[in-house]
């Protein structure tokens, strides 16, 4: 095992080097760079936008040299760990992810929990009751999820907290707690007003996982091995959970390494729409003002959560399927 992990590390290196060309020079492509958007919008404001400050400014950034030598400085700042400078929040690239990066990882492993421990039991019992009226009925639930867009959950939920349970219209913690120091209080202000956003976000990939659980199921209740398992007289919830599901949920692992990313990135419009001081708000703002320090350690960090996400995924694999060997 420790030695299939130093192979998977070891190969992650070529694909972060053709990611990073690949993320520096999509970052590029818009026409301009954020000081001329800064230009275009003092110019707009009909304020005076001095020239020789902004041409100063492109020099210490490096902006003014060849596309080569920008993603040079950049990469090498990177394996210093300096990610280098918010043209926009004035701030080094560091310091405003990690401000963010902490929350966005207490929502999205909520969200996975809340995915996997509800998707999994309906997905079971969809199989074993299927074209039941309680199937039909969860597979009806289902499609809504799938259906219904991101930021129409985000309104009815907020709509639901606020008339119903008296809480907060959206964020992560009330008006008294947002820059207050942590403690035991903040702690329990932001547990509070957490099950909005775990809810939203969580509720299209239950749908999504809940179907791919059934249908797995399904495959597998079918197989030859279960026959025989229940001829011998086994137990129906001992062949189900000791046979069945521990086969099932391999398509489940395996899109594991795929939720992580998209959970950290966040639905930026749902995030927008509930005011969360996460990472995907933040993303999707470096991007319009292509401030491409920012947006280019984002993409990076996506790139790097998805392998490490690939490899806990195969991982879980072989420990949850004897079949599956790493070797």
């Amino acid at each position: 095992m420790l030695a299939y992990t130093i192979r998977r590390l070891l190969r992650m290196i070529p694909t972060l080097i053709v990611i990073s060309i690949l993320s520096f020079v999509i970052i590029q492509l818009p026409p301009g760079d954020f000081f001329d958007s800064l230009q275009a919008q003092l110019a707009e404001s009909d304020s005076k936008a001095d020239q020789e400050a902004f041409t100063a400014l492109r020099e210490q950034y490096h902006l003014d040299q060849p596309l080569w030598k920008q993603y040079l400085y950049w990469v090498g700042g990177c394996i210093q760990g300096d990610f280098g400078y918010s043209f926009e929040w004035r701030r080094p690239v560091s310091e405003l992810i990690a401000e963010r990066l902490g929350l966005t990882f207490i929502m999205s492993f909520g969200s996975l929990l809340f995915m996997w421990f509800l998707a999994i039991p309906i997905g079971i019992y969809s199989a074993r009751n299927r074209l039941s009226p309680g199937d039909y009925l969860l597979t009806f639930l289902a499609f809504i999820g799938l259906c219904v867009p991101g930021f129409v959950i985000a309104l009815i939920a907020m709509y639901v907290s606020v008339f119903w349970f008296g809480g907060s219209a959206g964020g992560l913690f009330s008006p008294e707690y947002l820059y207050a120091p942590w403690s035991l209080a903040r702690i329990w202000d932001l547990l509070q007003h957490l099950w909005v956003p775990v809810l939203v976000i969580g509720a299209a990939g239950t749908a999504t996982m809940m179907r791919l659980m059934r249908t797995s199921m399904l495959d597998v209740l079918g197989e030859p091995y279960i026959t025989t398992a229940r001829a011998k007289g086994l137990a129906e919830r001992w062949v189900i959970y000791k046979y069945a599901v521990r086969v099932a949920i391999n398509p489940m692992i395996s899109i594991l390494g795929m939720q992580i990313p998209q959970l950290v990135s966040g639905s930026i419009i749902v995030a927008i729409v509930l005011g969360l001081p996460t990472t995907g708000p933040l993303f999707y703002r470096a991007l319009e003002t292509q401030d491409m320090y920012l947006a280019g350690t984002f993409l990076m960090l996506l790139a790097v959560l998805l392998l490490l996400g690939n490899l806990l995924a195969d991982i879980l694999l072989a420990w949850a399927d004897p079949r599956i060997r790493l070797d």
